[in-house]
């Protein structure tokens, strides 16, 4: 289990092309594993070196073909949107998350798969002022969070199922918490929190920032690498439990705004709130305490992470030079 485990292993990364999959891909690359992606986003998203396969895993013999010969499956392949989408356009939401997962599943035990990873979700959570991994079936997913939690809390049944009938043990289930970070979706209406207030702050010209809400709520924020590095370590360590990742801190999202703005020096704009009748529960923080005793945790500080999301989207825009900001 030392640090050549992935070398020469056949790896699969579903949704490799996303916020949380590239920086994965491109860890395992380094690591001199064999890679390949799925995805349907445009090849050119996907990390040199892997290979990159453009494919439907709705359908299910799509699932067969990409994890035959596959030793390890790292499934992070769903549909990515704001909480808002979440609940005004359910369907589309949950049946490609469920299907996604009930196929790649099912198509990884027949091929024999040895390690297989299931990205689940902070939303399956119920209501409360920490997430505990073991309180999830006593519970219902928060209202806010409904359909979506309920989308990832099937697949983490499907699991349980798998391991209870078929005895596959080297199955594991990573929850993390708002991610974020570069490559993050900062173009539609459905951006998440921190992508969508980056974007209006560099981009809004001189309005002030305006925000949704009265920046009281909650939240736990993680930084994409570290994900990618906590599924990393909970492959190589076998771990089978569901494990949270986040940084077990809680910061409001007041402070999140000060910490965009201030990071942005010569923008020098003032936050402005907007009164709306959405904002989701007012706290969510995830417990760390059984990550953290598996070795499993957060290194990067949200003042580190939003800064170097700012610089990638900088520098993805080329307009980098317009502003103060350091790596």
């Amino acid at each position: 289990m030392g640090k050549n485990f992935y070398k020469n292993k056949k790896v699969l990364v579903t949704g490799g092309t996303g916020m949380i999959g590239i920086p994965l891909v491109k860890k395992l690359l380094s690591l001199k594993a064999k890679v390949f992606v799925v995805s349907l986003d445009s090849k050119e998203r996907c990390p040199k070196g892997a290979k990159f396969m453009k494919l439907d895993l709705k359908n299910f013999k799509n699932c067969l073909k990409v994890t035959k010969n596959i030793d390890i499956v790292f499934h992070l392949a769903g549909i990515k949107g704001s909480p808002k989408m979440a609940s005004t356009r359910p369907a589309s939401f949950l049946y490609p998350t469920v299907l996604f997962s009930f196929n790649m599943l099912e198509a990884s035990r027949i091929n024999k798969v040895k390690n297989y990873l299931f990205t689940s979700s902070v939303g399956v959570y119920s209501p409360s002022k920490v997430f505990y991994e073991d309180s999830v079936w006593n519970t219902f997913p928060s209202k806010n969070d409904w359909y979506a939690g309920w989308a990832k809390r099937l697949c983490e049944l499907q699991v349980n199922a798998y391991k209870k009938e078929f005895g596959l043990e080297n199955l594991s289930i990573i929850r993390p918490a708002n991610v974020y970070g570069p490559y993050d979706n900062f173009d539609t209406k459905n951006a998440m929190v921190i992508p969508s207030l980056i974007k209006k702050a560099i981009e809004g010209g001189k309005k002030d920032l305006e925000v949704l809400g009265d920046g009281t709520p909650i939240r736990d924020f993680v930084f994409s690498e570290d994900v990618a590095d906590a599924m990393l370590e909970m492959i190589k360590k076998k771990i089978n439990i569901p494990l949270n990742i986040g940084s077990g801190k809680g910061y409001t999202i007041r402070k999140l705004a000060e910490t965009i703005v201030s990071n942005i020096p010569q923008i020098n704009k003032k936050i402005k709130w907007k009164k709306v009748n959405f904002q989701g529960d007012k706290i969510r923080i995830l417990s760390m305490k059984k990550s953290n005793l598996k070795g499993i945790k957060a290194k990067t500080s949200l003042e580190s992470g939003i800064k170097k999301t700012i610089n990638w989207y900088l520098n993805k825009k080329n307009i980098s030079n317009r502003y103060n900001v350091f790596e």
